[in-house]
């Protein structure tokens, strides 16, 4: 199983230094990919604009979008180019990781109606795979920049079975949203079988997030950004900081438990921003 970081662009007023150090040293300790996390009413990073910045500072880590929330942006032609943009400055390296969200603030924000999201998903995935194929849409022809291989690998992410059937039909896997690897499995086995009854072949990348601090004040990071991040699920946001991965062994434990369940990849989230964090994961899991 490989082992990605997530780049701390959530955490609010995390400086670019920090977040751009954070890149660098990601990519000099042989983490598989960067992840980022979207969100729109919140003080975090533009996520593909974060994937750009990181792009331009890191030389051979994927960049994953984990996920990117699609339906809330207006124009999948933007998108797509946005995206295209992204895997030519990286010289291939994007993972879009994308999913349909479900915090209405978001959608109310971007004037987008919230209840028929499903439906703007696929047609905008739809319209994207248009335009990555080089349909023409205007007098200079297709949109670009051109993707020599059609498209960037797709993740999608969301545990309904509308979700899944849209990762067999559009994507290359399934991403689950973050938890434990007791949770992590029954959705993936879900997957796995959806991609078969839709007629796939072969076996879906399988990725999860999680979330990391490590060090003595570990704790304390993990609940004051947690709990502030996931503060619109209520009680729940003190379980998913309880769940926070505060010391090595807790890592190395979870890490073994997604393996076991098949995880191809799991992408570990910071809840401190500090750059020295990168080296204390490595040294753990590496």
């Amino acid at each position: 199983m490989e082992i990605g970081i997530g780049l701390p662009a959530t955490i609010p007023n995390a400086p670019a230094p920090q977040v751009l150090g954070w890149a660098r040293a990601a990519d000099d300790h042989g983490f598989s990919s960067l992840g980022v996390i979207d969100r729109l009413v919140y003080g975090n990073w533009e996520p593909l604009v974060a994937l750009a910045a990181a792009a331009a500072v890191t030389e051979r880590i994927r960049l994953l979008s984990s996920i990117a929330i699609v339906p809330f942006r207006f124009n999948a032609a933007l998108l797509a180019k946005q995206a295209a943009t992204i895997d030519h400055l990286s010289q291939g390296r994007l993972v879009l990781g994308m999913a349909a969200g479900g915090r209405e603030d978001d959608y109310k924000a971007s004037g987008v109606p919230f209840n028929d999201r499903g439906r703007r998903f696929v047609a905008m995935l739809e319209e994207m795979r248009a335009i990555w194929a080089g349909e023409p849409r205007g007098f200079a022809g297709a949109v670009g920049p051109t993707l020599p291989p059609g498209r960037p690998p797709i993740l999608i992410g969301g545990t309904t079975d509308k979700a899944f059937e849209r990762a067999a039909a559009y994507a290359d896997g399934w991403i689950a949203g973050g938890g434990s690897a007791d949770m992590f499995a029954p959705a993936a086995q879900r997957a796995r079988e959806v991609w078969s009854e839709q007629g796939r072949d072969g076996a879906p990348r399988l990725a999860s997030l999680g979330y990391f601090a490590l060090g003595p004040d570990a704790r304390e990071h993990a609940d004051r950004y947690l709990n502030d991040y996931y503060a619109f699920l209520g009680p729940w946001a003190e379980r998913i900081a309880a769940g926070a991965l505060v010391e090595p062994q807790q890592v190395r434990d979870a890490v073994g438990q997604f393996e076991q369940a098949g995880c191809d990849e799991l992408v570990l989230f910071p809840c401190n921003p500090d750059p020295a964090q990168v080296e204390a994961l490595a040294e753990v899991v590496k």
